[in-house]
């Protein structure tokens, strides 16, 4: 499986945002945990649901939506 295919956007859930795999946990929340110190072994431990690829789905999701083109104007 591609790891982006971890990432599940549905209208009705989460308010569109991305998700994991379908479940009501968001990349952001994902990202938040890890931002505030969280391990990955305390994140799977706390979501059980949650497997190891998911975070790294996850971490990669988010880096791929930062990495765009930055188009500079000529003065």
């Amino acid at each position: 499986m591609n790891l982006l295919e971890r990432i599940t956007i549905e209208p009705g859930k989460c308010g569109g945002r991305p998700c994991i795999r379908g479940y009501r946990i968001r990349v952001s929340d994902i990202l938040d945990l890890i931002a505030a110190g969280a391990t990955r072994e305390e994140i799977l431990a706390d979501y059980e649901f949650l497997e190891s690829d998911d975070i790294t789905a996850a971490l990669t999701y988010a880096a791929r939506q930062t990495d765009h083109t930055v188009l500079a104007v000529a003065a």
